[in-house]
């Protein structure tokens, strides 16, 4: 096992990364930007280096600073959280090209599933069940017109490179393909370097669900059960929950065979997840994210598995601690994200935590890395704390969540925390009745939110 692991990260996952690591008796370097020089992870942390200004491109996203930062430390192992360079092939094969264990997957499958047209031909090669669309890149309007009449309008017009809900176009007749592609292609290769793009069928009402995976270095992997992430706002999640409200545990036995038996097959090794569009019964791949992603604690709440601990025994070489037997599903668990923003019109609102108290109680558990002094930085996510509650099922769980909601209080910044109350108060949402458009149609009518 290490000794010591870098976090290459701020915010509350380099918080909760090092709490895992001290309970296994792991110290910890906290690396930061000047603006984050206090900021509770390098509180915390048994050691800590500055890697540089502000600007991400210049400390989190600066990868000789933070080689240096390891190597001077004499840290063992990298964990990278989840953004920044957490998905960066390049920066993986650098740390273990300098002699550290990378706590996350092969710089391989990193690229082979962050450029979407070979994340896409690789799942249909596993069995993964993918959206009718192009076989690869779409290089011409005349290819894309063919593509279009033979999966039927409307269509999604998608940049390979994107991410974070960029580079993609509905188009919802022939007349406004030729437009949409060129206008696609254009914003791909500002956004990404490279104007790659492909084809899907558009799904009129699907949602989002997506498949915890992780697998060791022993051909060992497993499936941890389903999340649902369909409240989103322009791509990005707001409230997810596990698990889903709508699979069957047929289909949820059926599609969590397909994914772990994959991941065998690929050889995939640490945690990932498999996004899914659900629609009518049937499951069709998005996309792999092949790191930890934010919503994780819902899979820790209702599954009783450390994610964490799991991915640093896994680079340390260890078997996974348990088989897919071992599994089952506990109850119910409900992630809401808090951002520092207006609730209505999502304009961040950084500044100084004046008051801070954070909800407790039975079932609910809060990540974060805030308290009452500390100013929230302008450069960063917004995201500032996820709140989440586990009950026995799905009713016990919405109840718990709208009191702790009530109980949670942070003075002197604007929070999200007023669109949540007002979420768990519709109807919809208490019966689970939502897809990935419900909640910006719900945002255009509710203008006053």
């Amino acid at each position: 096992m290490f000794d010591k692991i870098l976090i290459a990260n701020r915010g509350e996952i380099a918080l909760r990364i090092q709490r895992a690591c001290r309970e296994m008796g792991i110290k910890t370097v906290a690396v930061h930007s000047t603006a984050d020089a206090d900021a509770m992870h390098v509180r915390l942390a048994d050691e800590s280096v500055c890697i540089g200004p502000a600007a991400s491109k210049d400390s989190y996203l600066n990868i000789p600073a933070i080689l240096s930062a390891a190597e001077i430390t004499g840290a063992e192992a990298i964990h990278p959280g989840y953004g920044f360079l957490s998905e960066n092939a390049d920066f993986a094969s650098m740390v273990e090209e300098h002699g550290f264990a990378f706590i996350g997957p092969t710089p391989e499958h990193i690229r082979t599933m962050g450029d979407k047209i070979t994340a896409k031909q690789t799942a249909e090669k596993l069995g993964i069940p993918c959206v009718p669309g192009s076989d690869g890149e779409i290089t011409t309007v005349d290819e894309a017109r063919k593509c279009a009449k033979e999966i039927g309008y409307p269509v999604l017009i998608k940049a390979s490179g994107g991410g974070g809900g960029r580079g993609m176009k509905v188009v919802e007749r022939e007349e406004d393909l030729a437009e949409a592609f060129s206008m696609t292609r254009k914003e791909a290769l500002q956004n990404f370097g490279n104007a790659a793009v492909y084809m899907e069928k558009y799904l009129g009402k699907p949602r989002h669900i997506e498949l915890q995976v992780i697998g060791d270095m022993h051909g060992n992997a497993v499936h941890l059960f389903e999340r649902d992430c369909s409240l989103q706002r322009r791509h990005q999640k707001v409230l997810e929950e596990a698990p889903s409200p709508t699979l069957t545990p047929e289909e949820r036995e059926r599609i969590g065979s397909t994914v772990a038996n994959a991941m065998i097959g690929m050889g995939y090794r640490n945690a990932g997840t498999i996004e899914f569009l659900y629609e009518n019964g049937e499951f069709y791949f998005i996309e792999m994210n092949t790191r930890l992603q934010v919503e994780h604690p819902v899979t820790e709440m209702i599954s009783g598995v450390d994610l964490v601990r799991e991915q640093i025994r896994v680079a340390a070489g260890l078997e996974l601690s348990f088989k897919q037997e071992d599994l089952e599903i506990h109850g119910h668990a409900i992630e809401c994200r808090i951002n520092a923003e207006d609730p209505q019109t999502f304009v961040p609102s950084p500044g100084k935590i004046k008051e801070y108290h954070a909800p407790g109680g039975l079932g609910v558990r809060v990540d974060s890395g805030i308290y009452t002094g500390y100013s929230i930085p302008p450069y960063y996510d917004s995201m500032i704390a996820k709140l989440i509650v586990h009950g026995r099922d799905r009713e016990e769980c919405m109840m718990r969540l709208r009191r702790a909601l009530a109980e949670y209080a942070i003075g002197g910044i604007k929070t999200t925390i007023p669109l949540h109350q007002t979420l768990l108060a519709n109807p919809d949402i208490q019966k689970g009745d939502y897809d990935i458009h419900w909640l910006e149609k719900f945002m255009g009518i509710n203008k006053t939110l």
